[in-house]
């Protein structure tokens, strides 16, 4: 087991989180769920076939309308779908779930889509009440740069130290890139924005993780600045 391998597991704690991926046509309003997503809605991998009106039926009542509007604008205007809300799965379980997405371009750059991932953050109230300390505290604490990158992200999708370090152990692994270098990475990038008192939209963010993989260099242990 490699020294990353070690950090990896001990910084992962508790249990893992369900993470998932989707992807959105735009040409053909066609959904794609990875079989996590589909548990997470109470499925059985392969036996539904995602529709938008499938989606729109698994969301809270109370969340519904926010979710109907934000996908029809997505649909008409072919922008991301990303956004914080609850979940109805078929055994009438409810789950609270953060949906990260950006954009999907095919191989000659041309815009097709939204592409992205669930992942259930269902928090206890204690959990709650904790996540904005916990989170100060992960980024001001002279830790690690995992560390760091977690504090980061708790911050800005509002999630607890554990979910936070399985989005960035499963960005790591979906891209093939060290969870060291991917954490560094992401640190360069979010330091990089430019705001004052007002953070930069959320989509922003979202943007800068799902494609930091693609600005670290693979052939060293840094990061390209």
């Amino acid at each position: 087991m490699t020294s990353d391998d070690s950090l990896e597991q001990a910084l992962a704690g508790g249990a893992p989180q369900l993470v998932g991926w989707f992807r959105f046509h735009f040409a053909d309003e066609r959904w794609e769920w990875s079989d996590e997503v589909q548990l997470l809605h109470g499925y059985q991998p392969g036996t539904v076939t995602p529709t938008t009106e499938l989606v729109l039926s698994h969301k809270h009542p109370d969340d519904y309308r926010q979710v109907a509007a934000t996908l029809d604008e997505m649909r008409r205007e072919h922008r991301t779908f990303s956004t914080r809300h609850r979940i109805i799965d078929t055994r009438g379980d409810v789950h609270e779930v953060v949906v990260i997405g950006d954009q999907l371009r095919d191989a000659d750059g041309r815009l097709i889509g939204t592409h992205g991932f669930y992942v259930d953050v269902t928090p206890n109230e204690a959990t709650t009440k904790a996540m904005v300390s916990a989170a100060l505290d992960e980024i001001t604490e002279n830790r690690s740069v995992i560390e760091q990158a977690k504090g980061m992200l708790m911050l800005v999708y509002r999630v607890d130290a554990d979910t936070a370090f399985e989005l960035l152990r499963w960005r790591s692994q979906e891209t093939n890139v060290k969870l060291r270098m991917l954490a560094e990475r992401l640190l360069v990038d979010f330091a990089g924005l430019d705001y004052e008192e007002t953070l930069p939209p959320r989509a922003t963010f979202d943007h800068l993780f799902l494609t930091a993989h693609q600005r670290v260099d693979r052939t060293s242990d840094t990061v390209d600045m």
